[in-house]
């Protein structure tokens, strides 16, 4: 199903992807490796489903999973079935909250293992709702990057295991520009030859995260005059925002009806599959950087055959193949090391160590400053 398409600037679309709920953000402490807004295209319903042979199973020889759209094909499903002989039902979603709201209403206890973005692993192990992972039942947990050994969202991996991570930039048609485009600079410096021909994503601490990091600042500066200056900074590339949409741009991109658009990496490197003449930066001033994960809820009616899915999410062949075919960033390094030079050398999949130290995972802030970012939004977007 195409997306859906929201050209009216006044008219924002629904929660994205990684949208807060900003009252139970407030009450979260410690920092997060990320929690940035990137949704993924997915049905209307909010709710595809994926066999890996057509027939509904159930018993112990059936795991269903809730995850993102794109993260499983035929192939990975199949694979899993004919090692372990475990049929899978994968079922998908569209925001972190519709699989929330659905596990909260009891709707998620024919699930076994779920992919919970990062502050949502958070939110969710502080509500109760996650297993404690056994890990005498994991195999190859320490083959991940450094940097997902430890997460600050989920110490020590107690309750989840990172899957997919990326980061929040800018594309755009070098031809069309037919300049160096390093970052917001180019927006700023050409606002006038810009009217309506850009998109932001349609998430206020995105926004006015990369404008306070292009101020300097950090994404989640808690100061009031900082937070103020990003939002009058922000007015000044008014005229060129055509909408805030986080999907829905890509065809208008394509076509050349938009200039640039401010998108989620796996948005882009979708897009530019299909479309190689586009390119893909994070800005030099820095980005947002994000992780989904895969947890066991507490009413998994299969918890054997979730540490299995784990286990076989975890060996670095298998990663390793969900890479090349998904074009889907790895946290796993075995895996990393397993695939070709050209992929590995693909720094919209793993940006250079420059790039990363550059971003910072958007963190909860108080509810005072939360609501302080929701003014300056809501001026933003609807004046």
């Amino acid at each position: 199903m195409p997306p859906v398409r929201n050209s009216n600037f006044n008219s924002l679309p629904p929660h994205s992807r990684r949208r807060f709920l900003q009252v139970a953000a407030a009450a979260t402490s410690g920092v997060m490796l990320s929690n940035c807004a990137r949704a993924l295209l997915n049905n209307a319903s909010g709710g595809t489903t994926v066999q890996s042979d057509g027939r509904a199973g159930s018993g112990n020889q059936t795991l269903r999973i809730y995850t993102w759209a794109n993260y499983t094909d035929d192939e990975l499903l199949s694979n899993f079935k004919d090692r372990t002989g475990i049929q899978v039902i994968a079922d998908t979603y569209d925001s972190n909250e519709t699989m929330l709201a659905k596990v909260q209403a009891g709707g998620g206890k024919d699930y076994s293992i779920i992919y919970p973005s990062d502050y949502m692993v958070d939110q969710m192990s502080g509500q109760g709702l996650l297993s404690l992972l056994d890990r005498s039942k994991l195999d190859g947990i320490n083959q991940l990057m450094d940097k997902w050994q430890n997460p600050a969202y989920d110490k020590n991996n107690a309750h989840s295991i990172p899957a997919v991570w990326g980061t929040t930039g800018l594309i755009f048609n070098p031809d069309v520009i037919q300049a160096e485009v390093k970052g917001w600079d180019y927006i700023w410096d050409n606002t006038e030859d810009l009217t309506r021909q850009i998109t932001m994503i349609s998430d206020v601490r995105e926004v006015l995260g990369a404008t306070l990091q292009y101020l300097g600042y950090s994404i989640n500066s808690t100061d009031p005059a900082q937070i103020k200056e990003a939002y009058e900074k922000l007015l000044e590339i008014k005229p060129a925002i055509a909408s805030f949409v986080t999907n829905g741009w890509e065809d208008q991109l394509a076509g050349g009806d938009l200039m640039i658009s401010m998108a989620y990496s796996q948005d882009a490197i979708s897009l530019i599959a299909e479309k190689p003449e586009l390119q893909y930066i994070v800005p030099e001033s820095g980005s947002s950087l994000w992780t989904d994960t895969m947890v066991i809820p507490k009413t998994a009616p299969n918890s054997e055959a979730a540490y299995a899915w784990l286990n076989f999410m975890l060996e670095p062949e298998n990663a390793a193949r969900l890479v090349e075919r998904l074009k889907i960033s790895t946290p796993n390094a075995a895996a990393f090391d397993k695939l070709p030079p050209k992929l590995q050398q693909n720094e919209n999949l793993f940006p250079s160590k420059a790039v990363l130290a550059k971003c910072e995972g958007i963190v909860p802030v108080k509810e005072e400053i939360s609501n302080l970012y929701d003014q300056f939004w809501t001026r933003l977007t609807s004046s």
